[in-house]
C-alpha cells in the first residue's frame, strides 16, 4: 500500500441519540467530540438510529392496518368494488 493515502483507522465510539446506547468500533470516521469510555478516551460519532433503536431490531414495530386505511380511502371517494 502507498504510505500517507490512507486515512486514519482507529477506535471510535458510535451513540445512538434515539436510545443513548454506546458502540465501541474501529472506523475511519472525522469527528471532533471525545467521550470517556471504559476509562479511556476516544472520539464520538453520533448517529440518529441503530440496532438498540430501530423498530425492525428491537421487535417493536407498529403494525399499520392497511384494511382500516383502504376502507376509509373507498368511503371517502366513494368506490365500489
Amino acid at each position: 500500500m502507498k504510505k500517507d493515502i490512507h486515512p486514519n483507522y482507529r477506535p471510535v465510539v458510535f451513540k445512538d441519540t434515539a436510545s443513548g446506547t454506546l458502540f465501541l468500533s474501529r472506523s475511519t470516521v472525522e469527528t471532533k467530540e471525545t467521550i470517556e469510555y471504559e476509562g479511556q478516551e476516544y472520539p464520538l460519532f453520533q448517529v440518529e438510529i441503530s440496532s438498540a433503536s430501530h423498530p425492525f431490531y428491537t421487535g417493536k414495530q407498529q403494525l399499520v392496518d392497511t384494511a382500516g386505511r383502504v376502507e376509509r380511502f373507498k368511503r371517502k371517494y366513494n368506490i365500489k368494488n
